[in-house]
């Protein structure tokens, strides 16, 4: 074992999953719930947000990143199952102090790897600074303005997902 991999199972393993409501209190999720359903009344976009304190030591042995944790979490919440293919999910691994926003293809098309990297960066001096109910609600804010942009709401706007946001 290397010495990066053995430093991450510390990390891991001394973040308990109470990590999680430490930094988003019933409160703090409700909000965010909120922000995505306003968000989504105006775009037929749908957002995801999924936190997780830790993973599990299989993960960690078969050196899986949050990347790739985002992924199995994108598939897993079927946000890549929208009609028009323009579901985006906010992941965040505390132990890591990582996150992710995962675009489907739709969504992506437009936007592109620099604004998504432009919204993570935002995001990422919110986090930096303790703020993390901020910090997803000013990336859900940031996203809605492309999805507002390429997927505009007309009429009856179907939620395709849940808002709820999903504790791992």
């Amino acid at each position: 074992m290397t010495a990066k991999l053995i430093r991450r199972l510390c990390r891991h393993f001394c973040t308990l999953p109470s990590a999680v409501k430490q930094h988003f209190c019933y409160g703090a999720i409700q909000r965010i719930e909120a922000a995505i359903a306003a968000s989504e009344s105006q775009h037929l976009g749908e957002i995801r947000f999924a936190v997780e304190a830790r993973l599990p030591l299989s993960a960690l042995l078969a050196k899986k990143t949050a990347k790739h944790r985002a992924l199995e979490i994108f598939s897993s919440l079927k946000v890549w199952d929208t009609e028009q293919n323009n579901g985006v999910l906010i992941y965040l691994l505390l132990a890591d102090h990582d996150f992710e926003i995962l675009a489907d293809r739709g969504i992506h098309r437009h936007v592109e790897s620099q604004g998504w990297e432009q919204i993570s960066r935002h995001m990422e001096q919110m986090f930096k600074q303790g703020k993390f109910e901020a910090g997803v609600i000013e990336g859900i804010a940031k996203i809605s303005e492309h999805l507002i942009q390429y997927y505009p709401a007309h009429g009856k706007n179907q939620n395709e997902l849940p808002d709820v946001p999903v504790i791992l």
